[in-house]
């Protein structure tokens, strides 16, 4: 029985566009989305009468809000009965798990979960015009790094890394397996932003961002939306398509909400939502047929491959030189559409999408050649992390 009682699938997906420098705008971009997964649903926008987004109307850079739940709702003149929105969740899955939790408590019937990003089109407009510029104050931990020009997760999540490399030996090489990787797989996506081969000499000759991070550990700002449909199980419409199931969800959070305050600086959130979400079920990693892990940076990835089993902890560097295991064509198959890596940072949704294309048999070019019914997500890194484990019905 799955976390929601098994009251709650996932019906239908939809992606706008996805690239650099689109020149459209985030509200555009999410309905293109949502129009899509409502259709793929075999739904009409009348029906949908729940709407989740993340993170919600914050205060952030050019288009890494690119639409808000009431956006979209306005202009899709829908009549809801649940909304939410919001930052403080765990990783960008909570609006899922609180969708479906929704959903199985009777508060609506059909939910359309979405996340939407312009980051490239604004980036190429000026990050100024994204900002007040008014000198501002820096708060909470950004008042302890700023003064020190550790201004972004990349200095931060490299701290990370570079414990782990003292204490375990990762090499760059080892690290460099998951870029390659994402590059493979994104070579057969055509939405992918970076489909070109890669190599080792390509990456390790990359300029560096903040050792161990070169150019390419490090995600690709974008433009695009990613819809998600939740419905209750009995009133799902006949799409064809077997329904997928939340098997397990996992939100935990057992320490602290910080960047640099874990009693063990080699894990992240991320093993405390594994936890969780592994205590739900009876299934195990050995169950699981393939893994889209968050990857904004390639370090995240790592800890997410530990963190939910599927190597013992400290020994991510030797599972990582075993590139065939992870392979399309492996035992493990992960990051199947290229991750953010390569793919673009549509901020954990993307992964989403791919892991339902993946069990639905629609991924086209890229789809495993293996039948599945399993999959593992986990979003998010450093201090809040979210995972799931979907189970194809069927």
């Amino acid at each position: 029985m799955s976390f929601v009682d098994d009251k709650v699938v996932i019906t239908g997906i939809g992606q706008s566009d996805v690239g650099r420098k689109l020149g459209r705008g985030g509200v555009d971009l999410a309905l293109d989305a949502a129009l899509e997964a409502i259709a793929h649903a075999g739904l009409d926008p009348a029906d949908i009468d729940g709407v989740a987004s993340y993170p919600g109307p914050v205060v952030a850079e050019g288009g890494f809000v690119g639409a808000t739940t009431h956006e979209v709702r306005d202009a899709l003149g829908l009549r809801t009965t649940w909304a939410l929105s919001g930052v403080e969740t765990p990783g960008q899955a909570g609006t899922l798990m609180d969708a479906a939790s929704a959903i199985a408590t009777g508060r609506a019937t059909h939910v359309l979960c979405f996340r939407s990003v312009f980051e490239s089109t604004a980036q190429a407009q000026g990050r100024a015009a994204a900002l007040t510029g008014k000198q501002m104050r820096a708060g909470g931990h950004a008042e302890f790094r700023m003064p020190f020009g550790a201004a972004s997760p990349a200095n931060w999540i490299a701290l990370y890394a570079m414990r782990y490399m003292h204490e375990f030996g990762l090499t760059r090489e080892q690290l460099g397996q998951i870029p390659l990787n994402g590059r493979r797989n994104a070579a057969r996506n055509p939405k992918a932003i970076y489909r070109d081969p890669m190599t080792m000499d390509d990456y390790l000759s990359a300029r560096l961002i903040s050792y161990p991070f070169g150019l390419y550990d490090c995600d690709v700002p974008c433009d695009g939306a990613t819809a998600i449909i939740l419905s209750r199980r009995d009133a799902a419409a006949e799409s064809g398509r077997a329904p997928i199931a939340i098997e397990a969800a996992g939100s935990g959070l057992y320490e602290r909400h910080t960047w640099d305050q874990r009693v063990d600086l080699t894990t992240m959130a991320a093993h405390d939502s594994a936890h969780h979400m592994w205590e739900q079920t009876s299934l195990t990693p050995a169950d699981v047929d393939f893994a889209e892990l968050y990857d904004g940076f390639s370090y995240l990835c790592l800890q997410w491959i530990e963190a939910l089993g599927f190597c013992k902890h400290g020994e991510a560097g030797p599972f990582l030189e075993e590139t065939a295991r992870y392979a399309l064509d492996g035992e493990l198959p992960i990051n199947t559409h290229g991750g953010q890596l390569s793919a673009g940072r549509l901020h954990g949704y993307g992964f989403l999408h791919e892991a339902c294309l993946q069990l639905w048999g629609e991924a086209g070019e890229r789809q495993i050649p293996k039948d599945v019914e399993i999959a593992a997500v986990g979003i998010g890194g450093g201090p809040e992390a979210g995972c799931l484990l979907l189970r194809r019905d069927g």
